[in-house]
């Protein structure tokens, strides 16, 4: 996952105290308001202790994530300690497939590349569910003083490079397999069947590769079978260790990468009249890009990002190069939207270049999909997730526009995507090292929480009692 942005202007709007002025515009004595007010309360009162009675009925979620707490701490270390890049996750996933097989799971292998797959049989007939962790580091050098310190490095775009699991990827693997112990322990328990997704290459597959999430559709991972609901989790430094945000609807953009090539004619510095500057070119062609967001898109319906990452040209002072590169991202929660940014993006560099004497080439690579969460089951999960946390420790963050590619098993299946705080006490999340950074921290007893909500939803998606 990339950038994350989450909102915390969550406060709860006020009630009024005072229904009379209301119930007399709309023709309804204040009495019989005042019942129906009271059957409300009564009928929400008895939903509750139902609730209540439900989950009493269950498997105890917390006792279960407090049994397994140490070793998915000792997971956690020993993949922080031994980080893979994108699709190269071959010490990870044989970690992944022993454990699944200890407890006696079926288990898949080798799907896009490295991924592994775990099927539980639960003792009564139901849905199938799916839930997902993703295992891929990234190319960062780690500078976090901990004992466990990533000292790992490879090769990445040709250059050598630090790895670190900069996005908590280790946290997502250890957490799914303590969720996956539980899971096997009560699974006569379960009205239901469990998919265990641990998925390769979230952080996209290395240049000329396929990978991640797309790859494991593509190769079949649904269709044998395709879940009626599919469940994913993200550690985030931008919430308090323990905290849990999850949105309903769209949470999280598409993401699409662009590669402009702005041709000119070289020549001297000193005569530029003598050939064509495509420096000058593409000065113009981001300057007029960024009009897409400001002037072209009804940003009041979605918000919508258009960036330059990289602008790569030229190699001396007087000397006016053939060609310029420009690299850049579009993030979306609309997919018209998205559309329309990518037919202006062409036109507007193709236009801009060309009245420079210059050409502009447009090649879009299309990333990951918006990620929606399911909204019936954002709802029915809700209170699941209060019953981990408390109220005040669950909320509905803004739009992200950081992508993940989960989107693409939320295109299949009904899906709900949720975020875990991981930022310790007397640390402001406002300026915590965020994901992606080499000084990315995780408090590791928010992976208790993780494995508690995880496994609850679980429990309370397949009736366990």
């Amino acid at each position: 996952m990339t950038v994350l942005s989450v909102s915390r202007a969550l406060s709860t709007p006020s009630v009024a105290t005072s229904c009379a002025p209301y119930s007399r515009s709309l023709g309804v004595s204040t009495s019989k308001l005042t019942k129906s007010l009271l059957a409300s309360i009564v009928t929400l009162s008895l939903m509750g202790a139902g609730l209540s009675s439900a989950y009493a009925a269950q498997p105890d979620a917390a006792k279960l994530a407090a049994g397994v707490e140490q070793k998915v701490i000792d997971w956690r270390r020993d993949l922080h300690q031994h980080p893979e890049l994108s699709n190269r996750e071959f010490r990870t996933s044989k970690i992944i497939e022993k454990h699944l097989k200890s407890l006696g799971l079926e288990v898949q292998t080798g799907i896009a590349h490295t991924g592994v797959v775990g099927i539980l049989k639960g003792g009564k007939p139901g849905p199938l569910i799916a839930i997902r962790a993703d295992m891929d580091a990234l190319p960062v050098t780690e500078v976090v003083d901990v004992p466990f310190v990533s000292k790992a490095t490879d090769t990445y775009r040709g250059q050598t490079v630090g790895v670190m699991h900069a996005c908590g990827h280790d946290t997502h693997v250890a957490m799914l397999m303590g969720v996956a112990e539980n899971l096997v322990k009560v699974k006569d328990s379960l009205a239901g069947d469990v998919m265990f997704i641990f998925q390769p290459a979230e952080e996209g597959a290395p240049d000329g590769e396929e990978g991640g999430a797309e790859l494991m559709l593509k190769q079949g991972l649904f269709a044998k079978r395709k879940p009626d609901q599919v469940f994913g989790m993200h550690v985030t430094s931008s919430m308090p260790s323990g905290m849990i945000g999850v949105r309903s609807g769209p949470a999280m953009a598409s993401e699409d990468s662009f590669t402009i090539k702005v041709k000119g004619r070289q020549t001297h510095g000193s005569r530029p009249w003598n050939g064509v500057d495509p420096i000058v070119a593409a000065a113009q062609i981001i300057t007029n890009v960024q009009t897409i967001v400001s002037r072209q898109v009804d940003i009041t319906k979605a918000p919508a990002v258009v960036s330059f990452g990289a602008v790569n040209g030229g190699i001396r002072s007087n000397i006016i190069p053939d060609e310029v590169e420009l690299i850049g991202t579009i993030r979306t929660f609309d997919q018209p939207m998205r559309a329309d940014i990518k037919v202006r993006l062409a036109e507007i560099a193709e236009l801009s270049a060309k009245t420079l004497g210059a050409t502009a080439t447009t090649e879009i690579h299309q990333g990951y999909p918006v990620v929606v969460n399911n909204p019936e089951l954002v709802a029915s999960m809700r209170p699941v997730l209060a019953s981990v946390v408390g109220d005040k420790m669950l909320i509905e963050p803004g739009l992200i526009t950081g992508a993940e590619d989960f989107s693409f098993y939320a295109l299949e299946s009904p899906g709900m995507f949720f975020f875990l705080g991981v930022t310790p006490k007397g640390t402001d999340p406002e300026t915590a090292a965020s994901n992606h950074s080499p000084a990315f921290y995780v408090d590791e007893s928010a992976l208790k929480v993780g494995v508690e909500a995880m496994t609850k939803v679980a429990l309370t998606a397949l009736k366990a009692q």
